[in-house]
């Protein structure tokens, strides 16, 4: 079943927009809210499987599962929403999801958690999609904003979902995964009764062919865009930086500050509500004033400087400075990621915009397999080693992104596919 949102009114059309754009904020809330739900229970739901000192191995191996077979699904899925439309992909990878989340709930064997893991990183491709998406509803001009809204609502669903998934499983430890299922299932349900495709017919690839299930013919297909290889390497560097800060924090927090988990919630906390009022608040706020590269390099600047007083706080001890470390991250991260996928997306026309995402979500999941072994080598040597190197990270992305995105070549537009 689909709605028909197309009209001839200008005022119609608009409030139609919005509405599916809102629809498609909702369900991201709902997906992150699910997701932080089952976060706090892993631990526990592994102890059934594994030795206390076994846990963080199993933990580690279930999320690199996850990133290894996201990383060779996401441009695939992404390339199969540019030739049948984003509404089929999204449908499918949000079904994965449930089936994942289903098989942990049911559990048994260690071998059943790594099969839900593998189902849900082989349909990994919603986030991908939904930013292809918005990329087909919204002129360039308004994508950052509704990137930086998507993002937003991730971080509300974060706030309430680890309270709600300890409390559940205070019941059972598969209650939560079993609910975090069904939230999913109903955001399914959503997309396919309430937003239409936003693909057009004509807007779509024409061929597929058995190179198209070929993730690394995608990354060779994107990269040849001299514009989207421009954004998309400082955007590395960007994720790597921020990719040690969030698998690390808390780790740092109970080794250097020796704080209990009480307190760490309390910080993580922060950080939810910090990702909020960057996204929400704040970047509306400077979009009015201020260009997509400035807010862009602004927030690789803030990111810089929160890894920098991260460093700082290991020898100097101070409440003041470790908070202000994670305002200033939180608030880099929130301005540069959604004007770096804003201009990302104007960088390829309509019939790639999926394989781009793909691409994108790809390389994050490549960050998210590689970034944790190396932070944890390094930390383990030294701390400060580890933030001075984050640090550094960020500003060579930095400077990158402002060397090869200049005002001028900004101003061009998107690369045609040959």
């Amino acid at each position: 079943m689909n709605y028909n949102f197309a009209s001839s009114n200008p005022e119609i059309k608009m409030k139609s927009k919005n509405i599916r754009l809102l629809i498609l904020v909702a369900i991201v809330l709902m997906n992150s809210a699910g997701l932080s739900i089952v976060l706090p229970l892993l631990p526990f739901l592994l102890s059934q499987y594994l030795h206390s000192q076994q846990i963080v191995v199993g933990m580690s191996a279930l999320m690199s599962v996850f990133a290894a077979c996201t990383f060779f699904a996401a441009p695939v899925l992404g390339a199969l929403s540019d030739k049948y439309g984003r509404k089929k992909i999204l449908i499918i990878s949000l079904m994965g999801s449930v089936s994942g989340y289903i098989l942990f709930g049911i559990g048994g064997a260690l071998w059943i958690l790594f099969l839900g893991r593998i189902i849900d990183g082989l349909t990994a491709g919603n986030i991908s999609t939904i930013f292809a998406y918005l990329s087909d509803t919204i002129e360039p001009k308004e994508r950052t904003k509704w990137f930086g809204y998507i993002g937003s609502a991730m971080g509300i669903g974060k706030i309430g979902g680890p309270a709600l998934g300890g409390l559940l499983g205070s019941f059972s430890v598969s209650l939560p995964f079993y609910i975090t299922a069904g939230i999913i299932f109903l955001s399914a349900l959503a997309v396919y009764f309430l937003l239409p495709e936003s693909l057009a017919p004509e807007k779509r690839t024409r061929h597929l062919n058995i190179s198209s299930f070929n993730s690394f013919s995608h990354f060779n297909d994107i990269f040849r865009f001299k514009e989207t290889r421009l954004i998309l390497i400082p955007g590395m560097f960007f994720y790597a930086g921020l990719g040690i800060f969030q698998f690390n924090l808390t780790l740092f927090l109970k080794d250097i500050y020796q704080w209990q988990p009480v307190v760490i919630g309390g910080m993580l906390t922060l950080v939810g509500v910090c990702e909020i009022f960057s996204r929400a608040l704040l970047l509306p706020s400077l979009l009015k004033r201020f260009s997509e590269r400035i807010i862009g390099i602004a927030g690789l600047m803030a990111l810089a400087a929160g890894l920098a007083l991260i460093l700082l706080s290991i020898y100097l001890h101070s409440v003041v400075v470790i908070s202000a470390a994670i305002i200033f991250i939180l608030c880099g991260e929130g301005l540069f990621e959604p004007a770096y996928t804003g201009k990302l997306a104007q960088s390829v026309d309509e019939t790639r915009q999926g394989k781009l995402q793909g691409v994108n979500q790809s390389l994050q999941s490549a960050n998210n397999m590689l970034i944790p072994l190396g932070a944890a080598a390094i930390y383990f040597y030294n701390p400060g080693v580890l933030y001075a190197a984050a640090t550094g990270i960020v500003l060579a992305g930095l400077i990158m992104y402002v060397n090869l995105l200049s005002p001028a070549r900004a101003a061009q537009k998107p690369a045609v596919a040959s």
